[in-house]
C-alpha cells in the first residue's frame, strides 16, 4: 500500500494563493505549484482538482480575508477612517524599488475576466462589495455628522472604487509614494 502524503489543505492553498498573486494564473505552471504548495501532482488534483479550479478556489480563500479585513475596519474605525484604511492597506507594503503584488482581485481583473465569465462574476462580486462597503460607511459618516449631508452615497461609493482600481493598479506599475499618497487624498477629499 503507497504511503499517503499528509498536509495541511489550508496552508497548501495560502502557498497557491501566493503563487497565483505574485505570477498570475497564465504564468503559474503546475510545477510551480507543486514546488510552493510542497506537495506532489497526485495529492494536488486529488484534493484541488486541475489548475483552474485551484485557481478558483485561492480566489475565493482570498476574497474571504478581503471580506474580513472590511468587516474589521467597520468595527474598529470611524466611518471616514474605515474608508481611508481600505485605501491605505493597499499602500503600506509598497516599495518604490519594486513595488508589491497590488490585489489579488484586480489583478485578476486585468488578466482573466474579460475572457471568463465565471471569473468576470466573482471579480464584479467582490467589486460591488467593496462598493457597498463605501456607501455603508458614507451613510454612518453621514448619520453621525462626519460627512456632509450633501455627499451621495452611491454616487461617491462608485468615485471611491474606481479611485481604489486606479491605485491597486499602480501600486504595482508607479510604486511612488507621493502619487500614491495624493491619490488616497483625492478620493478622500469625495467625502467632503
Amino acid at each position: 500500500m503507497p504511503l499517503e502524503k499528509r498536509f495541511n489543505k489550508q496552508e497548501a492553498l495560502g502557498q497557491a494563493l501566493e503563487a497565483f498573486w505574485s505570477r498570475g494564473f497564465e504564468a503559474t505552471s503546475m510545477q510551480d505549484l507543486v514546488d510552493c504548495m510542497g506537495i506532489n501532482r497526485g495529492s494536488l488534483y486529488a484534493t484541488f482538482g486541475d489548475k483552474r479550479a485551484l485557481f478558483l478556489a485561492a480566489l475565493a480563500s482570498y476574497d474571504e480575508r478581503r471580506r474580513h479585513m472590511l468587516a474589521g475596519f467597520e468595527k474598529r474605525y470611524e466611518p471616514r477612517d474605515a474608508i481611508r484604511q481600505v485605501f491605505l492597506a493597499f499602500t503600506r507594503d509598497v516599495s518604490e524599488a519594486g513595488g508589491n503584488k497590488g490585489c489579488f482581485i484586480t489583478n485578476t481583473a486585468l488578466e482573466l475576466a474579460a475572457h471568463d465569465r465565471e471569473i468576470r462574476k466573482l471579480v464584479a462580486t467582490a467589486q460591488a462589495n467593496v462598493e457597498d462597503f463605501f456607501v455603508r460607511m458614507i451613510r454612518k459618516g453621514k448619520s453621525a455628522g462626519d460627512i456632509p449631508q450633501h455627499v451621495r452615497p452611491a454616487e461617491t461609493a462608485r468615485g471611491l472604487l474606481a479611485s481604489l482600481l486606479g491605485l491597486l493598479v499602480l501600486t504595482r506599475s508607479r510604486p511612488e509614494g507621493t502619487l500614491l499618497k495624493a491619490i488616497v487624498d483625492e478620493a478622500m477629499r469625495r467625502l467632503d
